[in-house]
């Protein structure tokens, strides 16, 4: 397992797409209805029109899209779909965006993780300062890369869709990927990084590598100790005891899989020391 930076874009739907769009870009049979509600279902878009017609992601490939975001007016557009088959329990649908630049051409909004992706997928929700994620109103959704925490999270298994138990869980597996130990929104890890993360509840299973050993349990808050740093040149154990007080007393050999358990964590993981 391989961890890299995180690519997040915020995004909110402002588009209205028009029946000659749709006929056009998809090939379908005219469409009565107009567009009402645009939602994100899981990781799949569903645009929904008032003569019920509903169309997935799968249905919007070639779509061209404009889309507001912090930085402005974007134009998105949804080259491919499919499902990632390494999610067995729901569908995970990974698709490929490019945007418009200012000479008119296309280029992928992800940049490739390790595994070479450049795939992505859209969360309901809005991100808050800290990282985690809240829910928000209809129409309200980021697109999150695979190469980043959050899509990394996702394709780990933590699906924050599912029941407020798991956004948590999936919150700790952001917190964790980033080495956001104080659970402040400040990560501490570096691309390439390899871990070994497993859970309680058999989503995650331990690969057990000799050459790695427990460096730390999570919740949604950050870490609830940490026995070693991933990553040395980004922090220390001392610096972290100054940067985070709560975990003053809980660094070092006295941070073990069962005192992290002890202290409600419901993720581990293992680095190389």
């Amino acid at each position: 397992m391989w961890l890299g930076s995180p690519v997040r874009v915020q995004l909110r739907w402002v588009a209205v797409l028009t029946a000659a769009l749709l006929a056009y870009a998809f090939r379908l049979s005219p469409i009565a209805g107009e567009l009402g509600p645009f939602e994100v279902d899981g990781t799949d878009f569903k645009a929904i029109f008032s003569d019920g017609r509903v169309l997935h992601s799968v249905d919007l490939v070639g779509a061209v899209v404009t889309i507001s975001t912090g930085a402005g007016m974007m134009r998105l557009r949804i080259d491919s779909v499919e499902r990632d088959r390494e999610i067995a329990q729901t569908p995970v649908w990974l698709h490929s965006f490019s945007t418009e630049v200012a000479d008119g051409s296309w280029q992928p909004l992800c940049d490739p993780g390790p595994d070479g992706r450049r795939q992505g997928f859209p969360l309901a929700g809005r991100a808050r300062s800290d990282g985690t994620m809240e829910p928000s109103e209809p129409g309200v959704f980021e697109i999150v890369c695979t190469s980043g925490a959050r899509g990394k999270c996702v394709r780990f298994g933590y699906l924050p869709w599912l029941s407020a138990e798991m956004r948590d869980i999936y919150d700790a597996c952001v917190r964790m990927a980033r080495a956001d130990y104080c659970g402040d929104g400040e990560g501490t890890t570096r691309d390439g990084v390899p871990i070994d993360l497993y859970d309680d509840r058999g989503i995650q299973k331990p690969d057990s590598d000799p050459m790695q050993e427990f460096e730390a349990g999570w919740t949604a808050a950050g870490a609830v100790c940490v026995r070693h740093v991933r990553v040395k040149e980004n922090i220390s154990l001392e610096g972290l005891a100054a940067s985070c007080p709560r975990l003053h007393d809980r660094l070092g050999a006295i941070c073990t899989e069962e005192r992290a358990r002890a202290l409600g964590a419901t993720l581990f993981i293992r680095s190389l020391p």
